[in-house]
């Protein structure tokens, strides 16, 4: 059983800066990928940024350059710096990762409860 909850999520005005955190906790024995996603009203939940455990990132296009993201493997903890907020980032930002459980095999995926981010003009 594996929990992952978000938060830092808010309100901040175009141009602004937001740090979201992911802690992990639970019966884990390891954390391999940790990524964040997002869904925006009317829309479908898409990639944002992930990692791997080796610190491997990949970003979605729209965020090159704006965010960065990160994570603490002792705090099993995955970070998102969000910089030069548009509107368009307004969305809940959903943590992703996958663990592996004390006495699994395979890793599996889990996700958090999401947080709320708005950007107003």
């Amino acid at each position: 059983q594996v929990q992952l909850v978000e938060s830092g999520g808010g309100l901040v005005q175009t141009g602004g800066s937001l740090r979201l955190s992911c802690a992990a906790s639970g019966s884990i024995f390891s954390i391999n990928g940790m990524g964040w996603y997002r869904q925006a009203p009317g829309k479908q939940r898409e990639l944002v940024a992930l990692i791997t455990s080796g610190g491997s990132t990949n970003y979605a296009d729209s965020v090159k350059g704006r965010f960065t993201i990160s994570r603490d493997n002792a705090k099993n903890t995955v970070y998102l710096q969000m910089n030069s907020l548009k509107p368009e980032d307004t969305a809940v930002y959903y943590c992703n990762a996958y663990v592996l459980v004390y006495g699994s095999r395979t890793s599996k995926g889990y996700w958090g409860q999401g947080t709320q981010v708005t950007v107003s003009s």
